[in-house]
Order: structure tokens, then sequence, then C-alpha cells
């Protein structure tokens, strides 16, 4: 699915529609060049899941969580990391259940994960001049999962 988001709020609207329609346990594999709209989409996100904390992108503290909407958020940010640090933190706890209670796991700079979950939503921000554009893959049991508009 390839979506148009002519700006900063269609981008947050998107996220929005997702923070209220996906289901715990999904994963958000976020990739797109700085700009592109990652984070934006997180902050939709948060507000579609009815989190009221202001959300920032975890460059440095790497993975911030926030518990205050229907499910919690899990925002992971990988930019600073090389793959094999990335590894290293076992993020798969995030989205097996074992640690922590299931939520919607958001990660950007995600091609520096080395493996993946086995259900994943795969989404493709560009920046372009007229706006952002949106590829969505969804992966395993969200294959043909649909957002509610």
């Amino acid at each position: 699915m390839i979506l148009s988001l002519p700006d900063a709020e269609a981008t947050r609207k998107f996220g929005f529609a997702l923070g209220r329609s996906l289901p715990a346990g999904t994963v958000i594999l976020l990739q797109g060049d700085l700009g592109a709209g990652k984070t934006t989409l997180v902050q939709g996100i948060a507000e579609g899941l009815g989190i009221s904390d202001s959300i920032e992108s975890p460059t440095f503290t790497l993975i911030n969580e926030y518990f205050g909407g229907r499910i919690p958020l899990y925002h992971l940010d990988l930019y600073r990391l090389e793959p094999q640090e990335a590894e290293a933190l076992h993020l798969e706890t995030y989205w097996d259940g074992l640690e922590r209670d299931l939520g919607i796991v958001a990660i950007e700079w995600a091609e520096r994960l080395h493996y993946k979950p086995e259900n994943y939503w795969q989404i493709y921000l560009t920046y372009l001049d007229n706006g952002r554009q949106a590829e969505v893959i969804g992966n395993g049991e969200l294959l043909d999962w649909q957002w509610e508009k």
C-alpha cells in the first residue's frame, strides 16, 4: 500500500489512525531519511492510543516507553547504533511479551536490526517535493491487515 502524505499533519493523522486500530503486539519498522516523518508518525500513533505525553525521538536514550494509553507504546530509535549493537539490546523482548506488556513497538532506523519479528509492518517514508510518501508492507499475520481510516 502506498499513501500520499502531503504534509506533517497528514503523516500525524495516518499515525493516529494506526494508533486507534492496531492490536497489541504490532511491530512497526520505520525507515526513511532524516526529516522523512518517522517521529511525526509515532507522535500520531501515540495520540491514537490516547497517550498525552510529549513524544520525542529517543535518539540518545534509545528507548522510550509510554503507558498512558489503551495499550503501551514502545518507541525505539536505532540511529546511533551499529547492527551488532542493536542486536546486543535483545529488542525481541519488546514483541515477545515475556518481560513486558504487549503494546505497539515503533522502531526508527529499523534497517539496523539483524533480526525481525515474525509479524510486522514495514513503513518506508520518503520525503518528496510535494510532501511525503509512505509505503506500507505487512509481513506474517499483518500481511493483509487493513487499518481503519
